[in-house]
């Protein structure tokens, strides 16, 4: 069968392979065997390919964290899983992006019958939106959000999911034209980063206090949207897109109370309660079934065209997701 692998640090479209593996074992007790149909591309997949995610892979290393797969064959004592059911995997190893895997049961659900790439869509960024929402800030309908890299598909997910909330958000993006992209979503205030932010975004809320803010960035970008917090904020970092340490004002620390946590979902999905795993996706499904959530696809590759997928995934400007599919 085959496997995504690499075996340097570098751009993804460049160092990416796919090579013969293989095949695995069968399932033993409390797993199963995954096929995997669909992979949306995430910024964290591209880290990894260059050594820039969490604790660099040891080389050689396999690729992939999230996709969505069919149960292919049960091991023993799995009983809320048939065959053929539709099922996300967040494989918190990285090696997903292969044709089967065998894999724990006990944290997987069984999916609705739905579009492939719709489903494979939810399984790492609208999660990680809707969970920083409701875990960050004690926030209340009414309340401000704000967020950098709001185009990102978490950030498209988060604006789309706030509004369902009844909270409202500030957006800051890098290009003017995506002010009337996330317009499209639901996006009550979207601002061009500038050195003058924190002002543009007083003004855009009347002064209201701003609670949680969103980075996606890290580096300087930490630091102006701690700025833009009300006293008593949270920021959330949850990305490294800047590749560089979050900085934040001692100002805003000591004096303002302003704090920074971080927010890493691999690590939510992999000690969550599989009840909470059920609801969470549970609700997810059916924000997408109601047509209240979608995530923007820009373009779907076969898997063989791996590296073309990668580089149309490298590129700034994009809006909207680059997804893998695998034939069946």
């Amino acid at each position: 069968m085959k496997a995504v692998r690499f075996t340097r640090f570098g751009p993804a479209s460049e160092v990416a392979e796919l090579v013969d593996v293989p095949e695995p074992a069968p399932p033993g007790s409390g797993q199963v065997l995954i096929e995997v149909e669909v992979a949306p591309i995430n910024p964290s997949d591209l880290l990894h390919f260059e050594g820039r995610y969490a604790q660099p892979a040891s080389l050689p290393a396999f690729a992939g964290a999230g996709v969505l797969g069919r149960v292919a064959r049960l091991g023993t004592d799995v009983q809320h899983l048939k065959p053929d059911d539709r099922v996300i995997v967040v494989n918190t190893q990285r090696r997903a992006w292969c044709d089967r895997f065998v894999w724990p049961a006990a944290r997987l659900i069984p999916l609705p019958e739905a579009d492939p790439v719709d489903l494979a869509l939810l399984a790492a960024n609208p999660p990680t939106a809707l969970l920083m929402l409701e875990s960050f800030g004690n926030l209340q309908p009414g309340d401000w959000v704000m967020q950098n890299a709001a185009n990102s598909s978490v950030g498209v997910s988060l604006i789309q999911i706030a509004k369902m909330m009844g909270l409202r958000t500030v957006n800051v993006v890098r290009r003017p034209q995506l002010v009337d992209h996330l317009a499209a979503f639901g996006a009550d205030v979207t601002l061009v980063d500038s050195p003058d932010l924190r002002a543009r975004v007083a003004e855009a809320v009347g002064g209201v206090r701003i609670k949680l803010g969103i980075d996606a960035i890290a580096g300087d970008a930490t630091r102006r949207l701690a700025n833009c917090l009300g006293d008593g904020g949270t920021v959330v970092n949850y990305g490294l897109l800047s590749g560089k340490p979050c900085e934040v004002d001692a100002a805003d620390i000591v004096f303002r109370d302003v704090s920074l946590k971080g927010f890493w979902y691999s690590r939510w999905f992999s000690t969550a309660e599989p009840a909470a795993i059920k609801d969470l996706f549970a609700r997810l499904v059916g924000m997408v079934q109601a047509k209240t959530l979608r995530v923007p696809v820009e373009a779907v590759y076969p898997i063989e065209n791996l590296n073309d997928a990668l580089a149309h995934a490298q590129r700034e400007g994009r809006s909207g997701k680059v997804v893998l599919r695998w034939a069946r």
